[in-house]
C-alpha cells in the first residue's frame, strides 16, 4: 500500500518526512498544501492535522502528524536502514541532536512566528531576517559541539545517517536561504554534503519537489 504525504514544498518539517520515506524505500504520493495561501488552516487540512500545520501522512489506514512521530513510526514499521539507533547511547545522542534542530531552532523561525512577529508585533523584514538567523547560529553552535562529541563521520549518524542528519540538511537548506555563515560549522557542513549525496536525501530537496509557478 502506498503512502500519501500531505505537505508544503519548502516546509522543512515535511522536507525531513520526505527524506525518512526515501531512507526506507517507501513509495508515496504528494498532495501540496501551501503555506502561503493559508492552506494549512482549510477545514479538510484541519481535520487530518489539528494543529493546522504540514506535514500529514497517510499510510496503513493511518494519519500521523508531527515530522519526528512520523519518522518514529516508520523506523518501528521499517526497521532498515535505522534512523533511530538502538543502543541506548547512541539513541540519546541522535535525538539530541535532531531536537536541537526540530525544538529548539525551526520552531522559533517557522512561517507562523515570522508572519506574527510582522503582523501583530511590527517587526521589519531586515530584523525578522536578522532573528531567524540568530537562532539558527545559536543552534549550529550548539549541534557542531555535539557533532565532534558524537565521533567520526561522515554524517551526524556516523557511517550512516540517521535522524540527526535528517533534520540537519532541511535546515541547513534553511541557512544558505537566510545567508547564514556556516564556516564556524565545518562538521555539520561535511554532514550535510554527505547527506546530499545520497539519492534519498537530493531526491526529498525542496527544488525537487517545488511546483512549476513556485
Amino acid at each position: 500500500m502506498s503512502a500519501t504525504l500531505f505537505d508544503y514544498w519548502r516546509s522543512s518539517a515535511s522536507y525531513r518526512v520526505r527524506i525518512a520515506l526515501n531512507l526506507k524505500g517507501i513509495s508515496y504520493s504528494r498532495i501540496p498544501v501551501s503555506l502561503l495561501d493559508g492552506a494549512q488552516l482549510s477545514p479538510d487540512n484541519l481535520v487530518r492535522n489539528p494543529q493546522g500545520m504540514v506535514p500529514t501522512l497517510a499510510i496503513d489506514g493511518l494519519e500521523l502528524t508531527q515530522s519526528l512521530a512520523i519518522i518514529a513510526y516508520l523506523d518501528r514499521r521499517d526497521p532498515a536502514p535505522p534512523l533511530l539507533p538502538a543502543d541506548p547511547a547512541r539513541h540519546a545522542r541522535a535525538l539530541a541532536m535532531a531536537l536541537v534542530v526540530a525544538c529548539d531552532i525551526h520552531p522559533l523561525d517557522n512561517l507562523r512566528v515570522l508572519r506574527y512577529l510582522g503582523s501583530e508585533l511590527g517587526v521589519e523584514q531586515s530584523a525578522r531576517d536578522a532573528w531567524y538567523r540568530h537562532w539558527i547560529s545559536e543552534g549550529f553552535a550548539a549541534l557542531e559541539a555535539m557533532a565532534g562529541e558524537a565521533g567520526a563521520g561522515p554524517f551526524l549518524g556516523g557511517a550512516a545517517p540517521d535522524i540527526a542528519d535528517i533534520c540537519l540538511v532541511p535546515q541547513m537548506y534553511n541557512a544558505r536561504r537566510l545567508a547564514v555563515d556556516l564556516a564556524p560549522y565545518p562538521m555539520l557542513v561535511a554532514a550535510d554534503a554527505a547527506a546530499q549525496a545520497l539519492p534519498a536525501f537530493a531526491d526529498a530537496h525542496p527544488d525537487r519537489v517545488k511546483p512549476a509557478d513556485a
